[in-house]
């Protein structure tokens, strides 16, 4: 009976990356309402919500994810955190790849697994899609981060093979002030110094971030959902749509276009990306009923803004 309430009532959740921005606010958000929340360190534990794993060894302290409801797994190098060389291209390849894999056979090996993993993964899945909408139909595109994201969501079989549903949450740019890509825009955009990156034709499929942890909770709640789910507002818009819409926000100027030349120069080969479009749905999250708080990109900025 205790069992039964504690899994209609109250869910015991392992996150990954929870030091991290999405990961940080997932967390609080589960906790909020009451939930028990894990969070896998890179260390040895210390507390009673912690757990000990290193991806780079494929070790989790396996004993630590017993009795867990569901899995949310988010770790990762950051892609936009350094200018892109063969070498951090390989460490962003590696964290992906190594740590799922690491997460999958530790769930695979439970007597009795979780219910649900949930592998945070990305829209650049799908490579430039130029001015086409794609949805989860879509293959994958060309290029480094499609391969990366294919091979990071082939990792997670040996969960899907045990019979835990697995659901690959393909992010967008999470607009947030406090890290990511947006939260680099913030500041240079309040200095009046933000305008179009190299034409502004490209389109920015994006999230606000109270969506995106509400997104990550809807695929732990919601049974029927497994594969891939895009985690993204369901307007995608240009660079120069996002652009406009950061002056009127911040009421700063947007006249400092950033020449694609430049781009190259300071983000290495994650410039073909920045300048890359891709115009993504949310197909699967609007068919399960899931309703954004900030659906627009205007919306979005001034919910990050507060």
């Amino acid at each position: 009976m205790v069992d039964m309430q504690r899994s209609v009532l109250r869910k015991r959740v392992a996150v990954t990356g929870a030091s991290g921005l999405i990961g940080s606010a997932l967390v609080r958000s589960l906790r909020a309402d009451g939930h028990d929340v894990l969070r896998l360190v890179r260390r040895p534990a210390r507390t009673a919500d912690e757990v000990e794993w290193d991806p780079k060894r494929l070790h989790v302290d396996a004993a630590g994810l017993v009795g867990v409801d569901a899995v949310v797994h988010l770790a990762g190098a950051g892609v936009g955190e350094r200018r892109w060389n063969e070498e951090y291209k390989k460490e962003i390849r590696d964290s992906r790849v190594l740590g799922t894999t690491a997460i999958a056979r530790a769930l695979a090996s439970l007597a009795d697994p979780p219910e649900a993993l949930v592998c945070g993964t990305a829209l650049g899945f799908y490579g430039d899609t130029g001015t086409r909408a794609v949805d989860e139909s879509a293959p994958a595109g060309a290029g480094f981060l499609p391969s990366v994201c294919v091979e990071w969501e082939a990792a997670a079989a040996p969960a899907e093979e045990a019979g835990i549903r697995v659901t690959y949450a393909r992010t967008g740019l999470v607009v947030a002030r406090e890290g990511g890509a947006w939260g680099r825009l913030f500041p240079i955009f309040r200095a009046g110094l933000g305008g179009r990156m190299g034409d502004g034709r490209q389109y920015w499929s994006y999230i606000s971030l109270h969506d995106e942890v509400a997104a990550l909770r809807h695929l732990v709640d919601t049974p029927s959902l497994s594969g891939p789910v895009n985690l993204t507002a369901p307007e995608p818009v240009t660079n120069r749509e996002v652009t406009a819409a950061m002056g009127r926000v911040l009421r700063r100027p947007t006249l400092f276009a950033v020449p694609a030349p430049a781009l190259k120069l300071v983000l290495g080969d994650f410039a073909q990306d920045v300048l890359g479009s891709q115009r993504v749905l949310p197909g699967r999250l609007l068919e399960t009923g899931f309703d954004f708080a900030f659906p627009t990109i205007e919306d979005s900025i001034r919910a990050a803004s507060r």
